[in-house]
């Protein structure tokens, strides 16, 4: 089951088919984990994970977008074992046996290896059967809307929150076409609050990358651009490159324009609704679509993890000191 939490922020809509959203905590401390989008990168989420637990951090809540999402309904469905033994044994080789290529479709690549893949560790969970609360994030295509997947088969809402627009094709779900939910929350906190966590701890993959952030007002001549795309057009699309401008190809701006809008969209949702605690692993040398790197991912994810530590500890002394103290 899905519903438009913007909508539910908003105009505090009810439904009474929708999970009861908890209200102000009354004893002990729920912890909330929010995993955010990014790709091959996404596999950090495993070494943080991995990371936290051993210091003894337990969560409640979890709610994920996108690779995030995949990790983090793993982790409450008590499969992160054989994820992250699924993840170490990628190849590129391996990879490229998993995509099934269409040019029928409404992405390069149907998805349904990947769904088999999942159908043999995770089957038939529904995510209501899960030990803990979790939600997954996807687009509405038709409106934009961010939608919450809080019931329902696991599988569907993982594979609606990582359809990459392009790349996959989007999962219909209750007569709505959905994709990916990194292209409205790529940091799930506000779901995570929703679901009742009383300290919200993020991961965020983009944060630690050198993107292109603010307004640069720079005088270009146009001619000089646009006799360069003119001479070898063909080098935007993965064809042979210019000799006067290496131009990059497809795939390339693809991923860039997808980094890009995810960067800046979750400065603006974090900006409006900051966690708790936000780690953020240092995973610029990994490509977005590099899954083969799992074994450096998860290591610098449980690196990030094990840095901020001590400021967890603190924070979560804190928060539970004035979970005690609230009325039941």
């Amino acid at each position: 089951m899905f519903f438009d939490g913007f909508t539910r922020r908003a105009f505090g809509v009810t439904d009474d088919h929708l999970p009861d959203l908890p209200g102000p905590p009354k004893r002990g401390l729920r912890i909330g984990l929010a995993l955010g989008g990014g790709a091959a990168r996404g596999w950090a989420h495993i070494g943080v994970l991995r990371a936290l637990s051993e210091a003894g951090v337990k969560f409640e809540v979890i709610a994920g977008c996108s690779i995030g999402a995949v990790v983090g309904g793993c982790y409450a469905a008590g499969k992160l074992d054989a994820l992250e033994e699924f993840a170490r044994s990628l190849t590129k080789r391996r990879i490229m046996g998993l995509l099934d290529f269409h040019l029928a479709g409404s992405g390069l690549i149907g998805g349904d290896r990947l769904r088999r893949l999942l159908e043999g560790d995770l089957g038939t969970t529904r995510i209501e059967d899960l030990p803990l609360r979790f939600a997954t994030v996807a687009t509405e295509l038709s409106t934009g809307h961010e939608l919450w997947l809080t019931r329902g088969p696991l599988i569907q809402a993982l594979r609606a929150s990582y359809a990459l627009p392009g790349v996959f094709d989007p999962v219909r779900i209750g007569g709505r076409w959905l994709m990916d939910g990194a292209l409205v929350n790529p940091v799930p906190v506000t779901v995570a609050r929703a679901l009742g966590a009383d300290l919200v701890i993020c991961v965020n993959l983009n944060a630690e990358i050198k993107l292109r952030g603010g307004t640069v007002i720079q005088d270009l001549c146009a001619d000089e651009v646009v006799e360069a795309v003119v001479e070898e057009p063909r080098s935007f699309f993965g064809g042979r490159r210019s000799k006067k401008d290496d131009a990059p190809g497809m795939a390339a701006v693809m991923i860039e324009a997808f980094n890009i809008t995810q960067d800046r969209i979750s400065r603006s949702r974090l900006a409006g609704d900051p966690p708790d605690l936000m780690i953020a692993p240092k995973l610029q040398p990994i490509g977005l679509f590099e899954f083969h790197r799992a074994a450096e991912s998860i290591e610098l994810g449980a690196e990030a993890a094990r840095r901020r530590l001590p400021e967890l500890l603190e924070v979560l002394e804190e928060v539970g000191a004035i979970c005690q103290a609230a009325p039941i």
